[in-house]
Formats: C-alpha cells, sequence, structure tokens
C-alpha cells in the first residue's frame, strides 16, 4: 500500500504518517523508485495513533502502547501505564482548560465593563 492509500484509507495525510514513521510508530519499506510501502496491517495502527490522539494523547504518549496499536487498543484491558498516561494527560488539558476559562472570564469582564456586552 503506498502513502496515499493509507492515508485515504485512514482518513489522514501523507505529512501525518511520514511523521508517524519519523517518531518510530509505523514503518515501510521502499519500493524500486523509492516510494514508501505500507502492509496494510498499518492502517489499524494508523487508525489507532489517531484514535489515541483524538482522545488527548501526543505522539510521546503513544509510544509505550506500540505493543498493542495492531490490535483494538480503545476496548483492550489497559496497564497500569496506559491508565497513568492517561491519568497524566487528562490533568494537562483539565490544567489548560482552567486557564481557558479564566481567559475567557476576564474577556467577557473586560467587554461588559466597556458596554460591549
Amino acid at each position: 500500500m503506498l502513502i496515499g492509500e493509507l492515508a485515504r484509507a485512514t482518513g489522514s495525510t501523507a505529512r501525518a504518517l511520514r511523521h508517524y514513521e519519523q517518531a518510530g510508530l509505523i514503518v515501510s519499506s521502499r519500493a524500486a523508485n523509492g516510494y514508501r510501502v505500507y502492509d496494510e496491517s498499518t492502517a489499524v495502527r494508523v487508525r489507532n495513533i489517531r484514535s489515541l490522539l483524538a482522545a488527548g494523547f501526543t505522539l510521546e504518549d503513544v509510544r509505550p502502547f506500540l505493543a498493542c496499536l495492531d490490535g483494538d487498543v480503545l476496548t483492550a484491558p489497559a496497564s497500569a501505564r496506559a491508565l497513568r498516561i492517561a491519568r497524566e494527560r487528562l490533568a494537562v488539558l483539565e490544567r489548560r482548560i482552567a486557564v481557558q476559562t479564566e481567559a475567557r472570564d476576564r474577556l467577557a469582564a473586560a467587554l461588559a465593563a466597556a458596554g460591549g456586552s
């Protein structure tokens, strides 16, 4: 499967796939013309990576999940390490939300004070 085919099959982009490969999350071989060639099973791995990223994980957070990225990672029993990473990521997201909420509240107050509601 060529990179464009993998991108279409997973809803990803070729750029993201190259990034995942550079991060060591997926692998490819090279055709005689130098094109990247991926195994069909890589599509499952990419979908799992994208699911974890959509859940708020970073690529670095995804690395410890390498051993289970080829299966159904979201329904498999979570390891203690995976739960720790998820809790840490949730704490980061909650802090960011709190900061953004405070900024929104300050802006709303400033607009109300200026008569611009």
